[in-house]
């Protein structure tokens, strides 16, 4: 909407508010910052056994994003990386914030199938991007 938020309002100041007013803002979204064409492809890509094979896959993945979704989830998780540098004071570790944020960035089109499952492949893409995040979004 076109409402003007004073961010230095008080009620701003818990990060919990901001946190959850950004993942709220992420999971209303029409389609997911992954988009659901990507849901599949990227479930693949984590699955892959072999290391290398499996960041270059991810990355070219990432690289494919339309431009909207790909330099948006480059400030968002360049954003992630830096609170999770800050792990000791915020106790978000990168299993942390995939945690919270994996189901929000990547769900697939409807919820079918084992959704715990699909929990963790979700979790572990957003845990590897955050882990290689250098790699995928080199400057």
């Amino acid at each position: 909407t076109d409402e003007q938020l004073d961010l230095d309002d008080g009620r701003w100041e818990d990060i919990h508010v901001v946190t959850g007013a950004l993942k709220l803002f992420l999971r209303e979204l029409p389609e997911p910052l992954i988009p659901f064409s990507h849901f599949d492809k990227f479930i693949a890509a984590i699955k892959i056994q072999e290391p290398s094979l499996r960041g270059r896959c991810i990355r070219d993945l990432v690289q494919s994003l339309p431009p909207a979704h790909h330099d948006t989830m480059k400030v968002l998780f360049r954003h992630l990386c830096r609170v999770v540098e800050h792990k000791e004071e915020n106790r978000m570790s990168v299993q942390s914030v995939a945690i919270v944020f994996g189901p929000t960035l990547l769900r697939p089109a409807c919820e079918e199938g084992n959704m715990a499952m699909h929990m963790v492949f979700q979790n572990q893409v957003v845990e590897h991007i955050l882990n290689h995040y250098g790699y995928i979004f080199p400057d």
